[in-house]
């Protein structure tokens, strides 16, 4: 929920609404760290990816691909600019591409 002070009514039209962006970023990273753990089948990282950064931490906890919302609101080239850093990323560490990275963190520690 959220307020506007100059008209002193809900800033959204349903006056309450969903949880989203980098606020949940933590929560969702748990998450996927967890269900990478606990399953077999591809997970998908969301919450919270604003960043090439956000983006590697979720395939380090285990996801195999990510979705980017929120950033796209504030960033129509959110998604080509995260793409982009994630594959600097990968060139700056000589990795061959996301499934050497994919859960490193359950591998090392």
């Amino acid at each position: 929920m959220a307020v506007d002070t100059k008209t002193m009514k809900p800033s959204l039209s349903t006056i309450t609404g969903g949880l989203s962006g980098p606020a949940i970023k933590p929560v969702a990273l748990r998450m996927v760290w967890q269900a990478a753990m606990a399953v077999k089948i591809p997970v998908i990282g969301i919450g919270g990816i604003m960043t090439a950064s956000d983006a590697v931490e979720f395939f380090l906890a285990g996801a195999s691909a990510v979705q980017v919302g929120t950033a796209s609101f504030i960033d129509p080239q959110a998604a080509v600019k995260i793409l982009q850093g994630i594959e600097e990323y990968l060139i700056a560490g000589n990795f061959s591409g996301i499934t050497e990275i994919r859960g490193l963190i359950n591998r090392t520690g």
